[in-house]
């Protein structure tokens, strides 16, 4: 029997749902495509007649007033949609990933603990038998902290050119310490996806981990809206061939999850909430193994408001909105079979990431070529929007 995904459905909303602002999307087959859905009391409520796309909804000017305002249309038991999303029912009302035309970006090598992994995998050139051997000798040769290292102070500064004499210094100290940070693209609008849906590791991958992170919803202009959870899947043994790979490592089909809900900035939730928010990670394998990990937040090197700042500039613009995986403190060690192999996924585990005012996402694994195809692309979801009357809407 599998490993059920969630205990509860209660465990998948925030501890204090009942304060919360949560926003996100369904999918309606009566409607052949996604609707935009915000929570009132036991309900998700469908808000599409308004706003047909998240990103319509992001592009208020004051986006709390604009959810508390909508009067919405349909509506479903919120209970029914998460028993749905659990099932896979594809015949019902299910979640999506809570955003659809925003762009994906991620912030890499952001906690202290990541940049030591990514540092091990470089040297390891992927090889997982080589960690240990290089864990172990990296952290007599450095012989600091670095999480006590302010990226883009003097102090980073000291620390590259005693590295570099010294033949250590690697572009993931450059992004990790340095005056710039990593921002990536993640994967594409509209490819994530959501609560209870499969993941994807790619099969050519032997060593490879969930990444449980923070993600931020960002305006167009940079504002900072609200939160949602994410999994950064990632291929450590692509990525640590070479840091040029790393859109082979990040953006497979599947690879990227969101969710359940975006909770918006309000009177009971801000920024700092973010900042000071613990991530739990749990896997559960079919072959009995258990993983339990608790990321902080506020050991983050770089404040997310500076991330986000960073990412939305005059040198770069997201017309459509964007989201913003933060990082993740999570860097799996944990043997899984051989000593020293380290952590690796199987197809089966679920992948359960959690925070008291987010809740939970949850996902079970498969390959990236086996989980279900991203076939609903830009052009389809034009053309269910234009079918159901709401093109014109858009952009309003």
């Amino acid at each position: 029997m599998s490993i059920p995904l969630i205990e509860t459905t209660r465990d998948a909303l925030p501890e204090d749902v009942g304060r919360a602002t949560l926003v996100g999307r369904v999918h309606v087959p009566e409607f052949g495509g996604p609707a935009v859905v915000a929570l009132r009391e036991d309900r998700l409520v469908d808000i599409s007649e308004t706003f047909p796309t998240m990103t319509d909804l992001s592009e208020q000017d004051d986006v709390l007033a604009a959810v508390r305002a909508v009067e919405g249309g349909a509506s479903w038991p919120l209970s029914d949609v998460l028993e749905n999303s659990l099932g896979q029912r594809r015949d019902a009302v299910h979640l999506l990933a809570p955003i659809d035309l925003a762009a994906v970006k991620a912030a890499g090598v952001t906690f202290a603990a990541s940049l030591v992994e990514r540092l091990i995998e470089e040297r390891a050139g992927g090889d997982f038998e080589k960690a240990a051997e290089i864990r172990a000798s990296f952290e007599e040769t450095v012989g600091v902290d670095l999480a006590d290292i302010a990226p883009g102070s003097e102090g980073a500064a000291e620390l590259k050119r005693t590295m570099v004499e010294q033949g250590l210094w690697s572009q993931y100290l450059e992004v990790g310490l340095g005056p710039d940070p990593e921002i990536f693209t993640k994967a594409q609008p509209l490819s994530a996806v959501g609560f209870g849906q499969e993941i994807g590791v790619a099969e050519v991958s032997d060593w490879n981990n969930p990444e449980p992170e923070v993600v931020l919803l960002l305006s167009s202009g940079g504002r900072i809206l609200g939160a949602t959870l994410g999994n950064d899947v990632n291929l450590r043994d692509v990525e640590g061939r070479s840091a040029l790979l790393l859109p082979k490592a990040k953006d497979n089909n599947a690879s990227a999850s969101l969710g359940p809900f975006i909770r918006l900035f309000d009177e009971h939730f801000t920024i700092d909430d973010v900042r000071i928010a613990e991530v739990d990670l749990t896997v559960l394998g079919e072959d009995g193994f258990v993983l339990d990990e608790t990321s902080s937040m506020d050991q983050i090197s770089r404040d997310v408001e500076f991330l986000a700042a960073y990412t939305v500039s005059d040198s770069h613009q997201y017309p459509d909105g964007l989201v913003l995986y933060t990082g993740t403190l999570f860097a799996p060690t944990k043997d899984r079979g051989a000593e020293g192999r380290g952590f690796t996924h199987t197809v089966g585990d679920v992948v359960r990431i959690s925070s008291p005012k987010l809740g939970a996402l949850v996902n079970r694994v498969n390959t990236s070529e086996r989980a279900e195809p991203w076939t609903f692309g830009l052009r389809a979801f034009i053309a269910n929007l234009r079918d159901r009357g709401l093109l014109e809407r858009v952009g309003r």
